[in-house]
């Protein structure tokens, strides 16, 4: 549960009840996809527990799961059956299909094989504080954060979500720590990095497993390559990498937040919440104020 993270901010105005929200998402449940259906997305019980709750409340954090299947044909086959079959229409009437029919030759193709493609199933992790107004997504792209947004608003009337802003970015943000070789209040950098010139060349340096506290990482900072990844600890309890679009990736809660939690199978997923949202909720509100705060949309 959460190893990305991307955080928006529920817009004034919307609230909604579990058992509203409850309805509002059952009319968009996940079906698996049919024999000729390329994708289908919809909501999955959190729980994993068949015809449960699409919307699960642990401490009054609300928690939501999509899930995502798609079928995919390689276009190299889709192209060589296509070809053939274009070969058999010249040599049988002596012509050459034209563009259109070419196209069309090749969708009756791709409807072909559908049936026979192997599925891909991908789910994403939503949580909404509904005390803090924000919206946390586990997703590691924008693009398929963009998707669940796309899902939920179609799903939950009146809700509109913008991607939390920062006064500093992190960009301007990290440069500043590895100059001056003084992470912010309550966070250590570790040994990841990645430093990407602004210039034409676009030249990149990455560090893995190095320290990052040397006179050779300041001196590229210093001239000119910007940092668009770093590690941080929070508190000596979570890691995570940083980005440049204010995005938590590869999350780790460390050993001190798991010790005395029950590994029991029954409340797994209660124990599994209750960690993850309560030491986030501790730890954005530190990120934001090490980033100058939040950008409030005027």
């Amino acid at each position: 549960m959460f190893k990305n993270v991307i955080v928006y901010r529920i817009g004034p105005g919307w609230s909604a009840s579990v058992a509203q929200m409850e309805e509002s998402l059952d009319g968009a449940r996940f079906v698996a996809c049919g024999a000729s259906q390329e994708k289908s997305i919809g909501w999955i019980e959190p729980r994993g527990e068949a015809h449960g709750p699409l919307v699960e409340a642990v401490g009054g954090q609300l928690m939501l799961k999509l899930m995502i299947e798609t079928r995919a044909l390689p276009g190299s086959v889709i192209n060589r059956k296509a070809k053939e079959r274009l070969a058999q229409i010249e040599a049988s009437t002596g012509r050459k299909p034209g563009k259109k029919e070419t196209r069309e030759i090749k969708d009756d193709i791709k409807l072909e094989l559908l049936p026979l493609a192997f599925s891909k199933e991908s789910s994403v992790w939503v949580w909404i504080d509904p005390a803090a107004n924000l919206l946390v997504i586990d997703a590691g792209s924008q693009a398929r954060a963009d998707e669940v947004v796309t899902m939920l608003v179609k799903s939950l009337t009146g809700l509109a979500v913008t991607l939390l802003n920062t006064k500093v970015s992190p960009t301007a943000a990290m440069s500043q720590w590895l100059i001056t070789q003084e992470p912010p209040a309550g966070f250590s950098v570790d040994r990841e990095c990645e430093l990407k010139a602004a210039d034409e060349s676009k030249a990149v340096v990455r560090y893995t497993r190095h320290p990052l506290d040397t006179d050779e990482v300041r001196e590229y900072v210093e001239s000119g390559k910007l940092p668009t990844r770093l590690a941080l600890t929070w508190d000596s309890r979570v890691s995570f990498v940083l980005t440049e679009g204010l995005q938590l990736k590869k999350l780790v809660f460390l050993d001190v937040v798991m010790e005395g939690t029950s590994t029991g199978k029954e409340d797994g997923f209660d124990a599994d919440t209750a960690i993850a949202t309560g030491e986030l909720r501790k730890l954005l509100p530190d990120l934001l104020e090490a980033l100058g705060g939040e950008m409030v949309p005027t």
